[in-house]
This record gives C-alpha cells, structure tokens and sequence, in this order.
C-alpha cells in the first residue's frame, strides 16, 4: 500500500512546488497532498503518514495539533537553494545592491540569511515584500519564484526559482517512512547532488550503513542495551555507557582492542565467521544475568563488522517473559492450528454449525460463539480465521475470565514505561498489536470487567487503541472472535455487560451444540480420542446404551476425560461396573435447568424447542406459574420480568429461551403476549391446563 505526505506551505504557489519535489524524489512509493495556510485549505487536511509543514506555514498555524492528528508523524519542511542559483549569483561583481523580493519580509530576511551561509557574501540585498517602503529602487532583482512582488522600476530580474526541499528534510522523510533503501537510489543521490547541503553530515548518513562511526555513536547512546561494535577484524571500534555499565569495563577502554580477547562470552568470531547473527543466550557478567546476541552489519553483501546487543536479565524480566510466554502458547505462537476439517463429527447439528461458520468466515464482522464448556468453541474460533482472508496473519488467543482486571487490561492494550510499578523499561506492545491485521479470540468475553467493556467497545468502533500510561492513537485492524458460556443477554438485562457492546459483538451469533444433541458423534469422537491414546478397549452395548442416554454436562472435554479413565482400566470390553464413579449404576445427572430446556438443531428445522402436549415442560410451568400469579394481583408482566422472577426460583433462563417459550404457549391459547410493553396475560384455558400439574 502506498503511503501518503502532506505538504504544508505558506504560500499555495511554494507548497505545490515543494510537493512536486517531493514527488520526484520518492516516486510512486507516495501519495503527495499539498495544502496552504495562505488559502485555508489546511483546515482540511486527509489522514497521511507524514505531514511535512514548513517554517512559516507552522507559525501561521498557531496550534499545529488542531489540524495535525495526536500521534500522527510531523516534521519540519526545512528548504535550500539548488547549486545552480548559487553559481548564478556567484557570477555578479562584488558589491552590486539588489533587491531581495519575497512573499513577506521575514521570509525575505531568512532567504539572504541562508544565502549569506552559503557564502553568497559579496552582494548587497535591499529587502523587500508587498507593501515595503523603498527609499531607493535597484536595477537588479533577485527573487524565489516570486517575479509578481518585483516592484516596477526594477530592469532586470534575476528568478532563482522556488527554493527546494533541503537534503536533510528528505532523508528524515525517507527513515520515518521505512523508506531506508531510497538513500542508495540513483534519484535520491542525482537530486541530494543538485541542492546545497553540507557535505560531510549527508556523506554520514548515506553511508551510515558503513562503519557506524560518529552518527551511531551518538544514536547507541540513547539506548538502554548495551551496544558493542566490531569491525571486520574484530576491533571494537564503538561501546556505549549501557555496555561499561553491564560489562563494568571502565568508561574509555575498549577501543581499539579485539572484541572477543576482551569480552570472552560475546560470540564475536561466530558472528563473522558465519556472517549470521548469534542464537541468544544467557551469561553470567559481573554476577548479573545477561541475554547477549550479536549481527553481522552487512555493505553491499559484505560483512563489514558485527554489533552485540547486551541486555540485564532480571526477575522482573523474567517473570513477565514467562507471562508472554504462556499467553504465546494460549494463542498457538500467533498462529491457529485447526480448521474446520478437524472438527470431528457428521451430526446433523455439527454439519449446520460448520456450514453456518464456514460462510461468516468470510466477512469482516465480530463472530459471537456461544456454548456450553467444553463444546469446542475455541477449536471453531480458529477454523473460522484459518478459512477467512487474514488466516496467513496472527491469530492470538486470551480466557477474559482467567485473568484480574488490571493484568487483563495491560496484556490486551500493552503499556508504556513508568505505567505502573513494575512496568518493564521501553514498555510493551499489547495483544491487539499482535494480532495487526489478524484475528483476536476473546474468551470467556463475559468476565471483562466494565470499564474494559468501555475500552473494547471503543476499538471495534474506532479501531484504535491507546496503550496503559500512554497518551498515543494507536491504529489496529483486527477481528475479533468471542466465544461465552453464559447466556449474555442476561447478563445484559441485569447490567453487568454492557448493551451496545454484546450488539457489536452480536453481529454474527452462532450455537455450538451440545455433545448431548450431537448424537452419533460422541462415538466418533470417542474413536478419534482412544485412537490418539493408543487405547484397546470396546464399549459393551449396555455401556454404549448409557453413553446414548447421558447427558454430558462437562460435553467434548468430559468425554476426553472418560477416554482418559477407560484406558486404564485394562479391560478390554468395557461394561457398566468399569465406568467411572459419577456414572453411578448407570443412572443420570440430570442436567442444569437452563441445559434441560437448551435449543436443539435437527435436520430439517432451524433451533426450536419441543413442547410436550400433555404436561408441561420445567420453564413451561414455572412462566405460566409467575404469569397466572403475577395476574391474580392485578398486573401483567413482560418478558425482563419473567427472567427476574425465574431467576429468583432458580431457574436461569435466556431472552431466546423466554421468548420461544411464550411464543408456543400462546399458540396452543394458554398466554396472550401483548406488544410493547403490555406484557402477557394467561388465558382461562392456560388456568386450567396449569392447574393440573400444580
């Protein structure tokens, strides 16, 4: 993608000529965009990379934040004469007076000043600026492109032409762009060879690449690591204070002397023996621990030296290493291993809920996975990304309910130095920076805290984020996958997550299924999981009976776990006596009221519950019992009412639940549901079919 600079100028006649310079410079690596403080139009500037803006035209702005974006990269538009307008002023006789025109008379001051440095100093200038009064009218006019401004009664006009983009400006441009390859172009040299500039600092920084000499010096200096550097013999040519500091080598030894006679532990000779850089490693210097590695700096496919990165391996570190290191292995290294190929099982329901997945995968949207524990949702959060454009970027993983608040903040937002205590030096990227441009799995989403709800609503609005300490836009484009096993619309009804977040969260909403309405694939998994084990045994038709008939509440992972058991048992049929205690005489639990009246999937109809046409179900009785009591006091109550009242007896129930319950109660006439906020009514056949069971 290509990046974008705006131009910003005093003058719109200067600004469009310092883009077009811009753009010969870089090419089609950029969008230019000029804009002018003289015309206004920098009132509305478009988002770029970089906003270039020059002396004056900062000045005119009074307060550049208002118009450039926080965080976004700004830098000075500094500006030079070429070599030839020098040459040409070169020519005239010494102490010729001439009129300096220029827009105003401070632009016209700091142009003689710049030329007076680049030792035109043998010529007089009078300056002047529209509205200047003029004691004497010169003969001769020298001017920036600015020929309009020259007064009448000059006869000769010398145009030097706008001044151009000085050598400096460019080469910041190109190292804040990433752009470090274009300081070795044949048209960023032929235009850094047209402008004047002094020499020797742009002479170091095209070859800054060489032996890091003075330029680097100063750069290593800023660093907390320690940096030593060699040349290709193995001299050590640069050290910085951090490395006396690591190291304790007395400040001014070291120079000159052979990097690996003095500092043993450094793998200098590696390095330049095969030109690669060192795997890290840990040492002991000075009785610190210190994570040390060394590259090759390299010269047109040569290596040139080598640089050792030295940096103090304390507890703090670490600790929040090993941390890193658990998160990274949550999230399979940023990488998802499965895709829905691996989702084990030819029911009607899990083939539904594939097909379902396998076409959200392919948009942009939140997907919300709702399931019991041990469905697999998160088996599915990484098929979906693996099937959806963004399956070559990271896929990053994190359990919201696993983690406190203040921890769960840094990790998913990262932080910056001095934070908080403890906070590591330099700070850290977060979560939602690791998974730029991929996916991030919110597990558990319903144990966020609110005022992370706050924070995670802003970046799915926004797509930006702002780092714990920090006070800097970062932009992110990520997609979130979110997976819970509470019913979230409760937990909206009560006020404990926020609305407009579970509807952002909500755009693509999808049930996993239960083990127990999955039917055959409890054996099919069972096969896959005795298979992997290196398990013998055979189900007895009894036990097989039992497995059809129990309800998994603990689903997939409960059934890994009796896989587990089974194998060692050393049977190599199994019967009833050899299930595990909790399978009792082959009875079973009954499951949660909420599990009892769960949706379930067939072939043939979308989720649906099945309503008993003699007696009622559980949540049958229990809402036509709060509605025929709510009733005999003189009220109606609508359906948040009922959640609260059944959830009072025990009974925790969803929105979903409630409304498809009400719905086939008041098709077989029992309830009248009243829209808006009427609420619902029983009618005396829902009295009297109720009162049987009663």
């Amino acid at each position: 993608m290509k990046k974008s600079i705006a131009v910003i100028a005093y003058d719109p006649f200067a600004g469009k000529a310092y883009a077009e310079q811009v753009r010969q410079v870089f090419g089609n690596r950029v969008i230019v965009r000029n804009y002018s403080t003289m015309d206004g139009s920098f009132a509305n500037m478009e988002a770029c990379d970089l906003y270039m803006a020059s002396t004056d035209a900062l000045d005119a702005m009074g307060d550049p934040g208002r118009y450039i974006p926080a965080g976004a990269q700004r830098m000075e538009l500094l500006v030079t004469y070429r070599k030839e307008a020098i040459r040409i002023l070169q020519e005239f006789p010494k102490g010729i007076t001439a009129l300096y025109v220029n827009i105003t008379e401070m632009m016209a001051r700091e142009a003689v000043t710049q030329l007076e440095q680049l030792g035109v100093t043998h010529l007089k200038f009078i300056l002047y600026a529209p509205g200047s009064a003029l004691s004497e009218t010169p003969e001769i006019a020298v001017t920036p492109d600015e020929e309009r401004y020259v007064p009448a009664g000059v006869t000769r006009v010398i145009n030097l032409g706008q001044r151009t983009c000085s050598s400096d400006t460019m080469i910041e441009a190109a190292l804040r762009l990433g752009y470090d390859d274009l300081l070795e172009a044949a048209e960023f040299k032929e235009y850094l060879d047209s402008v004047c500039a002094n020499t020797y600092y742009f002479d170091r920084m095209l070859d800054r690449s060489g032996r890091l000499e003075s330029q680097f010096d100063i750069l290593m200096e800023v660093l907390d690591q320690g940096v030593i550097a060699i040349n290709e013999h193995g001299e050590i040519y640069a050290i910085n204070k951090a490395a006396h500091d690591i190291t304790r080598i007395p400040p001014g030894r070291g120079i000159g002397q052979m990097g690996q006679e003095l500092f043993p532990y450094i793998p200098f000779q590696q390095c330049l023996r095969e030109v690669e850089e060192t795997p890290p490693q840990v040492v002991r210097v000075a009785g610190n621990m210190v994570a040390v590695y060394v590259r090759p700096v390299m010269r047109r496919d040569i290596c040139v030296g080598g640089v050792a990165i030295l940096q103090q391996f304390n507890e703090m570190e670490r600790r929040q290493n090993e941390l890193r290191g658990q998160l990274m292995n949550k999230g399979q290294g940023h990488r998802a291993k499965y895709c829905f190929d691996d989702v084990i099982g030819s029911s009607p329901a899990i083939i539904k809920t594939k097909k379902i997945l396998e076409k959200m995968a392919g948009t942009e949207s939140p997907v919300l996975l709702i399931g019991e524990t041990g469905t697999g949702k998160e088996l599915f959060a990484h098929s979906v990304h693996n099937a959806s454009r963004r399956r070559t970027q990271p896929f990053v993983a994190i359990n919201c309910g696993a983690m406190p608040e203040n921890l769960l903040e840094s990790e998913l937002f990262g932080y910056e130095e001095g934070a908080f205590t403890g906070a590591k030096k330099g700070g850290r990227p977060g979560l939602f920076e690791f998974a730029h441009q991929g996916t991030l799995f919110l597990d558990e989403v319903e144990g966020m805290s609110p005022a992370l709800q706050v924070k995670l609503l802003r970046v799915l609005q926004e797509r930006e984020i702002m780092r714990v300490g920090g006070n800097q836009i970062i932009h992110v484009d990520v997609r979130i996958v979110a997976a819970t096993n509470e019913e979230l619309e409760r937990k909206v009804a009560d006020g404990t997550f926020r609305r407009d977040l579970y509807y952002r969260l909500n755009a693509l909403p999808v049930l996993i299924p239960p083990l127990r309405s999955r039917g055959g694939d409890v054996f099919d998994l069972l096969e896959d999981f005795r298979m992997r084990m290196g398990g013998i045994f055979q189900l007895s038709d009894e036990v097989k009976k039992i497995f059809c008939e129990y309800h998994w509440p603990g689903n997939i992972r409960e059934l890994h776990n009796v896989v587990d058991y089974l194998n060692y048992t050393g049977n190599q049929v199994i019967t009833r006596a050899d299930l595990p205690p909790f399978f009792g005489n082959g009875s079973q639990p009954d499951p949660p009221a909420a599990v009892k009246e769960a949706p379930h999937l067939d072939e043939e109809s979308d989720q649906t519950f099945v309503f008993s046409p003699k007696a009622p179900s559980k949540t049958e009785r229990i809402l036509l019992e709060i509605i025929y009591e709510t009733n005999r006091e003189g009220k109606c109550i609508g359906r948040d009412g009922l959640l609260s009242e059944a959830r009072r007896r025990n009974v925790i129930l969803s929105q979903p639940q409630v409304r498809k319950v009400l719905g086939g109660l008041e098709q077989k006439g029992y309830v009248i549901i009243s829209r808006g906020r009427g609420g619902s009514k029983i009618t005396e056949k829902g009295i009297n079919w109720i009162m049987q069971f009663i």
